[in-house]
């Protein structure tokens, strides 16, 4: 991987982590659960804010995962696994999975998609990946996925999160 060398000098001075996230956080972003089934059949998966489309052709998604997510290694392991983009109504499924240890997926409707990966029920869409590459990126994992099949539903609305809270997008 190539890295760039600023044209500028940098300044040295470290950026308050506090206020990284204060700022960054005025950035709406939607709320994902990647999701995959590990050897015994069973869902593993976790909340994921970190998420874009990536590239048309191929058809590329594009998935930030904190390093210290435990059930990251389940899901990369696997190969294959959904995104679900959740509805405004679905918090609980987002509490559910972003929560560590303990079965997540207790009281969690989800489905197996014909392509072996997992479908949170009631979900605004749902995108089937095939991992594709995984890189270090500071504290995270970016990790780009090749998109085997995509359906979306009528009507609904995001969950979003704003400002280290969630919210809602009332779209039509």
């Amino acid at each position: 991987m190539e890295r760039l060398t600023p044209s500028a000098p940098v300044d040295p001075a470290p950026v308050d982590p506090a206020v990284f996230r204060d700022v960054l956080g005025a950035f709406a972003s939607g709320i994902t659960v990647l999701a995959a089934t590990d050897p015994d059949g069973r869902p593993v998966g976790l909340a994921c804010q970190s998420f874009a489309s990536l590239s048309l052709d191929p058809p590329l998604v594009l998935i930030c995962v904190g390093k210290g997510s435990s059930s990251w290694p389940a899901v990369r392991a696997a190969g294959r696994f959904g995104v679900s983009i959740l509805d405004a109504r679905q918090r609980a499924v987002c509490e559910a999975l972003g929560r560590r240890g303990g079965d997540k997926f207790a009281g969690v409707e989800w489905e197996t998609s014909a392509h072996g990966t997992v479908r949170i029920t009631g979900a605004l869409a749902t995108v089937d990946c095939a991992l594709d590459t995984v890189h270090e990126a500071g504290d995270h994992y970016l990790v780009t996925a090749r998109v085997l099949e995509l359906t979306a539903r009528d009507g609904g609305s995001p969950l979003l999160y704003f400002r280290s809270d969630y919210a809602t997008g009332a779209f039509g």
